[in-house]
């Protein structure tokens, strides 16, 4: 009975230890996001209503985003272009700035 129950609480650790690991580094994404910045904003709040606010995402999001621009499973000419440069370490740094800022309110 006792391996029943360590074997999912095992299972969920592993999977924020690599979740932890596997985090960029916020000052690096900084200053990687200058070309973001022009349709992003600088801090990732966007005033166009056209490109979306990364500000206070969640990391997991949007590196899970950048990757399917690169891979192509998100279709989007623009992004793919800039995703296809960045290395994996780029786009951990990258998620882990953007979801460090905080995010607008917008009213409802």
């Amino acid at each position: 009975m006792r391996f029943i129950l360590a074997v999912p609480f095992c299972v969920c650790l592993s999977l924020v230890n690599a979740a932890a690991l596997a985090g960029g580094d916020a000052a690096r994404g900084q200053e990687k996001s200058a070309i973001c910045a022009s349709c992003h904003g600088a801090d990732g709040n966007s005033t166009v209503p056209a490109n979306p606010r990364l500000a206070g995402q969640h990391a997991s999001y949007l590196l899970r985003a950048l990757r399917d621009y690169k891979s192509g499973a998100r279709q989007n000419a623009i992004m793919a272009g800039f995703a296809g440069t960045l290395s994996d370490e780029d786009m951990e740094d990258l998620a882990a700035f953007f979801a460090s800022q905080s995010g607008l309110a917008t009213p409802d």
